[in-house]
C-alpha cells in the first residue's frame, strides 16, 4: 500500500502532552476506545526518566531540545485514581510547562470513597466534572463491569455539588439506556440537580449521544440503536443535548453516511484526524501510542525501552502503525465496499466514527493475515 504523500506525513508539533498510565483505572468499560487497563503501574521516578528523555530529544543533526513546551500527566484512563493522587499531582505540575492537563475529569470511584477529594479538585481550579451513565442499577454496573458503579455515580454527583463543581452527566445511547432515559431524568429532578447547579452559579450541562465504535465499544455494536428504535426518547434530553452539541442532527443512520463518504473527495487523513495537540501515551509495558487513535496493536508506535524516543517519533512523522498509514493511503469508498452496509439503520454521530469502525475491522483482518503468513505489520 503506497503512500498518499511525502515520507513525512505527520509533521511533528514542538507542543506536546505526554500521558503516563501510572495507575490503571477502577473500571472495564464495555465502550472504552483504549481498551481495559493492565493491572501493572509504573512508578514516579520512571516517569521523571521519560520526561527527561522528551525534553532532552534533539533531531540529528540539529541543535537543542527540538520540543518547546511539554506537559506530563499522570493518567491515560482515570485521573486521582492512585492513592497518593495529590502527589502525582504535584509531580505533573513540577515536571510540565504550565498548569497539568485536567479536561474536566476527576475519578468518580475516588469522589465515591474520598470526602476531601472533591473539595480538593475545587481548590485546583476544577469547575465541571463530566460523569457518565449507561442506564440506572445493574444497568450501569454491567457497562463499568465493576459492582457499585451507579451508585457511586450518585454518590459523585453529590459530593461534586457539595464542593461546588458542575457534575455534567453525559447518558451513552444504546438499547440498554433507552428503558431507563426517563428514570434518569426523573432521577436528576428528585436530586434537584439543575436548582444546585443554579446556586452555585452556572447552569447544569446534560446531553446523550451514542457510543463511539472502536475499542471496546466494537464488542457492543449489537446494543446501538437504529432511528426507530430511539423514537421514543424524552423530547428534553433531546433538546438539551442539541444545544449542548450545537447541532440540530445527534446521529446519523450507516446507510446515510455511506452516501455522505461515497459522494465526498478524498480527503487524508480521514477518519482519525490529527488531534488538536499532539500527545502520546505511555503504559507500563513501555509500550507508546499516539493520541490519533487506540491501544490496539495497529496503532502501536513502539516500546519506549526496547527501541527508544527516536525510533518511535521517526515511526510517527513517517505514519508507519498499520491505522495511520491506512488513514493517509487507503480511499474511504475502499471501507465502505468491504465493510458498508448500505441500507444500515443503525446509528453513529458521525462519518469519522463509522470510519474508524471499518478502519478496526481492516487492520484487524489485515493483522491476522499477515500472521498467517508468518510475517508482521504494525
Amino acid at each position: 500500500m503506497g503512500r498518499a504523500r511525502n515520507e513525512t506525513v505527520i509533521p511533528l508539533e514542538q507542543r506536546i502532552v505526554v500521558a503516563a498510565d501510572m495507575h490503571g483505572c477502577p473500571n472495564r468499560c464495555r465502550h472504552c476506545y483504549l481498551g481495559q487497563a493492565a493491572l501493572t503501574t509504573l512508578s514516579a521516578a520512571r516517569l521523571r526518566e521519560v520526561a527527561a528523555l522528551f525534553r532532552g530529544w534533539r533531531r540529528p543533526g540539529e541543535e537543542g531540545p527540538f520540543f518547546c513546551e511539554c506537559k506530563f500527566s499522570t493518567w491515560a484512563r482515570e485521573p486521582d485514581y492512585g492513592a497518593n493522587y495529590r502527589d502525582l499531582y504535584a509531580l505533573e505540575s513540577d515536571l510540565s510547562d504550565g498548569a497539568p492537563a485536567r479536561y474536566e475529569l476527576l475519578s468518580v470511584w475516588r469522589l465515591a470513597r474520598d470526602a476531601s477529594y472533591g473539595p480538593w479538585a475545587r481548590s485546583i481550579g476544577t469547575q465541571k466534572c463530566q460523569i457518565s451513565f449507561f442506564g440506572v442499577g445493574r444497568t450501569q454496573d454491567w457497562f463499568h463491569r465493576r459492582s457499585g458503579a451507579f451508585a457511586d455515580s450518585l454518590t459523585a454527583t453529590e459530593r461534586l455539588l457539595d464542593a461546588g463543581i458542575m457534575p455534567r452527566w453525559q447518558l451513552f445511547v444504546t438499547r440498554k439506556l433507552l428503558p431507563d432515559a426517563e428514570q434518569l431524568l426523573a432521577l436528576a429532578k428528585q436530586m434537584r440537580i439543575r436548582e444546585r447547579c443554579e446556586a452555585i452559579g452556572t447552569p447544569w450541562e446534560v446531553f446523550c449521544h451514542v457510543p463511539g465504535a472502536d475499542g471496546e465499544a466494537r464488542k457492543i455494536e449489537w446494543l446501538r440503536p437504529t432511528l426507530e428504535e430511539i423514537a421514543g426518547m424524552p423530547h428534553e434530553l433531546l433538546q438539551v443535548s442539541r444545544r449542548h452539541r450545537g447541532r440540530d442532527e445527534l446521529w446519523h443512520t450507516e446507510e446515510d453516511l455511506i452516501r455522505l463518504i461515497e459522494g465526498s473527495e478524498v480527503e487524508y487523513p480521514y477518519a482519525y484526524r490529527k488531534p488538536p495537540i499532539t500527545g502520546f501515551y505511555l503504559l507500563p509495558s513501555g509500550d507508546v501510542y499516539s493520541n490519533w487513535g487506540t491501544f490496539e496493536p495497529w496503532w502501536r508506535l513502539g516500546n519506549l525501552g526496547r527501541e527508544g524516543l527516536g525510533v518511535i517519533l521517526q515511526r510517527y512523522e513517517r505514519a508507519e502503525p498499520l491505522a495511520m498509514r491506512t488513514i493517509h493511503s487507503l480511499p474511504p469508498t475502499e471501507l465502505v465496499r468491504r465493510y458498508g452496509d448500505a441500507s444500515g439503520q443503525r446509528l453513529y454521530s458521525s462519518a469519522s466514527d463509522l470510519l474508524g469502525l471499518y478502519l478496526a475491522r481492516y487492520c484487524e483482518q489485515r493483522r491476522a493475515a499477515t500472521a498467517t503468513r508468518g510475517g508482521s505489520d504494525r
